[in-house]
């Protein structure tokens, strides 16, 4: 399973061993799942992680000085640092570990947002949005009375730039994704960022769908702040992580107030512990943080440059597959260049309703999405209400997206063009 990034591609059979589930059989059929947009499968090595946290050293952190404590308190640092390593943060106590990327958004939004936004200002979203990128900022809108402003996409499914000057023009605050969790689009993250600083406004990115597969340079990138899910790489749900500047997270009032994030309470008030406690507000999912450390481990071991190089190879597979089964009854939304896009692709298949898809497709052990995707915005721009949706990672190969091919056939075959 050990690769470096000087590797060609993944020995998936080799890293498919790793992952218990992928031994099932879905309707007396093996399982191929291509959901990891959704949440990604966990190696033999996150649930070991977990497991042996709660068999031999569970205590709670940072609150003890007995040996367990201690551990426990390590080993939930040990993981603040690899993750830290792993996006190149500048230091550690910059990540923030939160339950999920949509909570480190919300974060933002308050605690940022709800001191320095109000009446005559804006914040630029755009159209590829998942809705925990967009719903925060609508909510914060309706309270202080800023302007929302929207990046549209364009025809090729890139976003389209060529207004985004007038865009920023007085905004305080881009947020945008490094990858659309639809089509797979990337976006040219340092381009808006280096854009929104020259006009003065600062910019947030939902990195969700980037870092599990893209080596990923927060510092390099210019972000002011970055989010992302543990359960999207490899490890548990229960843990996301919000990396910010440390100038600004001190700058920042609290998001959550009670034990972990105090330095002193008196009965006329208190002050804030330093980072990252001062965002970190009761007793943290340590587990699952243990988890994320490992789910970074293996990542690296792995090696982001073969993760990404394996995906552009398999997406470039299965979109000349398509094409070739299927022809114009399918429709592949986002860009036609797989270096352009992340391993996720949605289609339409004639006029089969997307939930058909997913359902017979799950008689063939394929798991794929069905539905919007919480993306709403984005189903108006295209057109449409809902796709089917597959998505790739590390532990899938051409012969998954063939028996993807071999069930779409079927689906057409049934429902008829």
């Amino acid at each position: 399973m050990a690769m470096t990034d000087s590797a060609p591609t993944l020995d998936v059979a080799a890293i498919r061993a790793d992952f218990p589930i992928l031994a099932r059989r879905v309707n007396d059929t093996r399982l191929v799942y291509l959901d990891s947009a959704a949440t990604s499968q966990k190696p033999r090595c996150v649930i070991d992680a977990m497991e042996r946290y709660y068999s031999e050293t569970n205590a709670n952190v940072h609150r003890g000085a007995h040996t367990l404590a201690a551990e426990a308190s390590e080993a939930m640092e040990s993981a603040r640092r690899q993750v830290a390593r792993f996006i190149k943060a500048p230091e550690a106590e910059e990540v923030i570990f939160t339950k999920n990327a949509t909570e480190a958004l919300n974060l933002v939004a308050r605690s940022w947002g709800g001191t320095n936004l109000g009446p005559g200002d804006a914040v630029v979203l755009s159209h590829l949005e998942h809705h925990s990128n967009i719903v925060p900022w609508q909510i914060l809108a309706a309270e202080k009375g800023f302007e929302i402003r929207w990046l549209p996409v364009g025809d090729d499914g890139h976003l389209d730039l060529s207004h985004l000057p007038i865009l920023l023009d007085g905004a305080k605050l881009l947020a945008v994704t490094a990858m659309s969790n639809v089509t797979g689009a990337l976006t040219p993250v340092d381009q808006m960022v280096a854009a929104a600083h020259d006009a003065g406004a600062l910019a947030v990115i939902d990195a969700c769908q980037s870092v599990p597969h893209l080596a990923t340079d927060v510092a390099a990138s210019g972000a002011d702040f970055v989010a992302f899910s543990g359960h999207k790489m490899l490890g548990p749900t229960g843990v996301g992580v919000l990396w910010g500047r440390r100038d600004l997270l001190d700058a920042m009032p609290p998001f959550l107030g009670g034990g972990s994030m105090i330095e002193n309470v008196t009965t006329e008030g208190f002050t804030t512990a330093p980072l990252p406690a001062k965002f970190e507000a009761g007793t943290p999912p340590i587990a699952e943080i243990v988890g994320l450390g490992a789910a970074v481990e293996y990542l690296e071991r792995l090696g982001m440059g073969n993760v990404r190089r394996h995906e552009i190879e398999l997406t470039a597979y299965a979109l000349r597959a398509l094409e070739s089964r299927f022809g114009d009854e399918i429709t592949v939304h986002g860009p036609s260049e797989p270096s352009e896009r992340g391993g996720v692709f949605s289609f339409a298949l004639g006029e089969v309703h997307p939930h058909d898809i997913s359902q017979v497709l799950d008689q063939h052990g394929v798991a794929v999405r069905a539905g919007h995707h919480c993306a709403k915005p984005l189903m108006k721009v295209l057109g449409i209400g809902a796709t089917a949706r597959a998505s790739v990672y590390v532990y899938n190969d051409e012969a998954d997206i063939d028996q993807l091919i071999d069930g779409l056939a079927e689906a057409a075959d049934f429902f008829t063009f």
